[in-house]
């Protein structure tokens, strides 16, 4: 895992090997402590931000570069 400064300047831990597809690059999953037993959100890994959002459906985007992850469950239904 590598260790990164958060917004707020707390120790945050990005897991590289733990990742979901973006359509601009993937999301990696962000940990408060090294040993991964507190989650904490999402790293943009294509503009390197952790200023990320999820929804209810797993859609995960960044609010820096707009990199989206489409829903868990999409279909024409949910646009």
């Amino acid at each position: 895992m590598d260790e990164r400064a958060g917004p707020d300047g707390e120790r945050l831990y990005v897991d590289t090997a733990d990742a979901e597809t973006g359509a601009e690059g993937p999301f990696y999953v962000v940990y408060r402590g090294r040993d991964a037993d507190r989650r904490w959100g999402f790293y943009c890994g294509h503009c390197e931000s952790f200023s990320t959002a999820m929804d209810s459906m797993g859609r995960i985007k960044c609010n820096d570069c707009g990199n989206l992850k489409k829903p868990d469950e999409w279909d024409a239904a949910h646009e």
